[in-house]
């Protein structure tokens, strides 16, 4: 019995190894380093290296399926918007303007989503927060390293000079994927009582690197991700006590949505941003002009970026929106462009159904520590940035891991009232 004990705990270790090494390879902070900053990060997928060191990490979430193939097979039973989701990207090879990259960037997806779906089923809560907040701890370290001992890589020169950027191309990736880990820290301390100062110092230095990245997007990403979990915290010390933080909740909500609505000047006077918020909002009516010519399936998944034909649909947001992207900085818009009407109400009611789960959870899991403020982390920086149903993405794996987990919680789990 102690053998097999020994053996067990041996498995789990490497489990847990094999999963920090996955999010790490998707947290894409080894790209710059490697292949050099500006275009040639940005445009990194198209480096035949770079695709290739992903395959490790594809190896790494199959090989993590050993054990949890029954569980796996349940978390996507019940994720059947998920899988639509998926499925609806990778079959738009039928109809894509560029099949090849549609058909490359589906297998990359399917791997990347079902990374996120193991991570679900292999982990209770309280490993998951364990798992994810090694994977942040070593990005925080390394970004602190870079930053102080190696400014050339660690902060930006021409554009921004003296802005933090880590170990990523710029300072908002830098700033963006700190703020989530801020509240990915808090949880993880909250879950993880064994070390929770270890995980509340290293939040304390997340939000040193959103300062240091002067990110303001990211600075509000983290005020909301740090509010939502304490809303969390404050909901579950009584039934009282969470009557009253869901009514402020809707109330902050309320005044929140009539502030961007008529009075948006306020907002963006706060963050130092234009009223196109750097040009986005003509790449997006550009774009979306566009969209309207393929407006129920879209284009093809990942189709339109890379493709330098000048009747092609690039060439067209790039002279109307004024700029040349790589993206188009909102995932709604990027979902209404790679799969039409369809894609987007199947991303809208898979995005429902998740805050609808993560809403519920705070008054019946623990779990909700981890997931409630991430979703809203992620929910704002979705707004202005195309982190939806992307490959090789450590934050899509980790929205896919905390809906599924939501949707199918833990063996063990004892129910809450």
């Amino acid at each position: 019995m102690a053998s097999t004990s020994g053996s067990a705990s041996r498995a789990e270790w490497w489990a847990l190894g094999l999963a920090v090494f996955m999010l790490f390879m998707f947290a894409q902070a080894w790209v710059t380093p490697l292949v050099g900053d500006g275009e040639k990060a940005v445009g990194a997928e198209s480096n035949g290296l770079v695709r290739a060191l992903y395959y490790p990490s594809y190896v790494a979430g199959l090989a993590l399926l050993w054990g949890a193939f029954g569980r796996t097979a349940v978390a996507l039973l019940k994720s059947p918007l998920l899988v639509a989701l998926v499925g609806l990207a990778v079959c738009s090879m039928l109809w894509s303007v560029d099949p090849s990259t549609t058909m490359r960037r589906g297998i990359a997806l399917v791997l990347t989503t079902l990374a996120g779906v193991v991570l679900a089923a292999r982990f209770d809560w309280r490993r998951l927060a364990l798992v994810i907040a090694i994977t942040f701890a070593s990005l925080v370290v390394l970004s602190y390293i870079a930053g102080a001992f190696i400014p050339s890589l660690g902060r930006m020169a021409t554009l921004f000079p003296g802005a933090w950027r880590g170990l990523w191309a710029e300072k908002n990736a830098l700033g963006g994927n700190m703020a989530m880990g801020c509240s990915l820290f808090a949880g993880a301390a909250m879950l993880d009582q064994r070390r929770r100062w270890l995980w509340a110092g290293f939040a304390v230095l997340a939000l040193g690197l959103v300062l240091l990245s002067t990110s303001k997007t990211s600075l509000v990403a983290l005020m909301l991700g740090l509010a939502a979990f304490g809303f969390v915290w404050l909901a579950r010390r009584g039934p009282v006590m969470g009557v009253v933080m869901v009514w402020l909740a809707l109330v902050t909500v309320g005044v929140a949505a009539a502030v961007m609505l008529f009075a948006p000047h306020l907002v963006l006077d706060a963050l130092g941003k234009d009223a196109t918020l750097t040009g986005r909002t003509k790449l997006w009516e550009s774009a979306l002009r566009q969209a309207k010519t393929h407006p129920w399936f879209g284009f093809g998944y990942g189709a339109i970026w890379d493709n330098p034909d000048p009747w092609a649909p690039l060439a067209k947001i790039t002279r109307d929106g004024g700029f040349r992207a790589h993206h188009a900085h909102s995932s709604w818009v990027e979902m209404t462009l790679n799969l039409g009407r369809v894609g987007l109400v199947t991303w809208a009611l898979y995005f429902l159904e998740t805050w609808t789960r993560g809403a519920v959870a705070v008054f019946t899991r623990r779990g909700a520590y981890l997931a409630l403020p991430f979703i809203a982390v992620y929910s704002l920086i979705s707004l202005t940035e195309s982190i939806t149903l992307i490959w090789n993405d450590i934050r899509w794996v980790l929205f896919v891991a905390f809906a599924v987990k939501l949707a199918i919680g833990d063996r063990d789990e004892p129910a809450e009232a």
